[in-house]
């Protein structure tokens, strides 16, 4: 072979494995190259998500196959035309045929802040892709849901991830999970303008369709309930807290790139969005997404039950006495504290005969990043000798010296 020949051998085959080796480590391990490697599973040939497809474009790269790589990009490309990050990595990988790339993103003039955006979308989604869904256990905030909340989602903004859960006899079942964007400066929302996603129980309070939104928002948008009350207790403000897709000629956003709201690809967003019910499908927001054993929670679910079951029982008896018992100190009801709910139930429950009380479509939900804050929602049915009514209430439970007690109570 003469020495022409040698360095022809090192243009078509080195050079690409070098650079696509050095892609990888770029993608993945940007700081350091001496950062060990994550294994980057493989993906089913029915496994066609966005996520799966990405995942096996890495591994072809890690395989040092930049031919497969290429046909593995393409395959995404087809399917997501407008997935910003794969068109980088696809230019990245045709670079590479010519020389090593020394950078994430090394074609010429590609701003820097956008490359960065795309690569921490990379890193979010192959770690989203490893993430476990354990079919064996239930999430720790999901207690129970009433008949009719046929599904539940719980986000959790650290792993860039909406998980899909459906009612099963009251207990979620794991369903499906999606790519999700959130707050630019991350979670805990304390304050209008602080682009921070919130974290607490909520639930999707509207529906607007495409007609009735700017191209911002793409296909849909899902308003929730924030400020819930919890956050109005504690000082927490703002507004226009939204579940909604992305512009028409975009596929997806970075994972710290809205205001606050939870942002879904458009295909994504439509294949949740005809199972949400407006008033109905709770949502979950979370920085720590935590599983159990299904027999802790049923445990917990128990307590909270049996904590309720009381109060509805003391407070047919008319013994208020009693019956106050179950609220905290630190209880308030809008502008009510304690002593100022205790007057008026005395002197309410001293015109009563006899109190009936009936609980239905009870729901449960642990707060998230708690252990000592629950919320429960039902529909009251409420009748004695003077009045009767029916309403929908939500009541907070805290667990203090180890027994749980209303912290808060009012209409849902």
């Amino acid at each position: 072979m003469t020495i022409r020949g040698v360095h022809s051998t090192f243009a078509t085959t080195l050079v690409p494995r070098i650079a696509a080796a050095a892609l990888l480590v770029l993608v993945v391990c940007p700081a350091t190259a001496t950062t060990p490697e994550p294994a980057v599973p493989a993906a089913s040939a029915a496994d066609e998500t966005a996520d799966a497809l990405l995942a096996r474009t890495l591994q072809e790269i890690r395989n040092d196959d930049l031919d497969a790589a290429l046909t593995e990009i393409d395959k995404v490309l087809h399917d997501y035309p407008n997935f910003r990050l794969a068109n980088l990595i696809k230019g990245d990988l045709l670079l590479a045929r010519a020389q090593p790339l020394r950078a994430f993103g090394a074609a010429p003039n590609a701003p820097r802040d956008r490359v960065e955006d795309l690569r921490e979308e990379a890193l979010a989604r192959l770690a989203r892709y490893q993430l476990e869904r354990p079919t064996d256990r239930v999430p720790k905030s999901l207690l129970q849901l009433n008949r009719d909340q046929r599904y539940a989602l719980v986000v959790d903004t650290a792993q860039s991830t909406l998980y899909v859960f459906e009612n099963h006899d009251g207990q979620p079942r794991y369903l499906a999970d999606y790519y999700v964007s959130s707050g630019k400066n991350g979670a805990d929302k304390m304050r209008s303008g602080d682009k921070r996603t919130p974290l607490g129980v909520y639930q999707v309070a509207a529906s607007l369709p495409r007609a009735r939104l700017t191209a911002f928002y793409g296909v849909a948008a899902y308003p929730l309930n924030y400020p819930n009350e919890w956050d109005r207790r504690e000082g927490r403000d703002g507004r226009g807290i939204w579940l909604h897709g992305v512009p028409i000629n975009t596929y997806s956003r970075p994972p710290r790139a809205s205001d606050g709201c939870v942002v879904l690809t458009n295909q994504d967003l439509e294949a949740i969005g005809k199972n949400l019910r407006v008033g109905v499908t709770p949502v979950i927001i979370t920085e720590n997404m935590e599983w159990e054993e299904p027999e802790a929670a049923g445990a917990l679910r128990e307590q909270l039950l049996q904590s309720l079951e009381g109060w509805r029982r003391d407070w047919e008896s008319r013994d208020t006495g009693k019956y106050l018992k179950h609220y905290a100190p630190g209880f308030s009801a809008g502008h009510q504290n304690l002593a100022a709910w205790s007057q008026q139930k005395r002197a309410v429950n001293s015109g009563k005969t006899w109190i009936k009380v009936g609980l239905d479509r009870v729901s449960i939900f642990l707060y998230p990043d708690r252990d000592d804050l629950a919320v429960i929602t039902f529909d009251q049915d409420y009748s004695s000798n003077n009045l009767s009514n029916k309403m929908k209430k939500r009541q907070y439970w805290i667990r203090e010296k180890g027994a749980w007690h209303i912290i808060y109570e009012g209409a849902a």
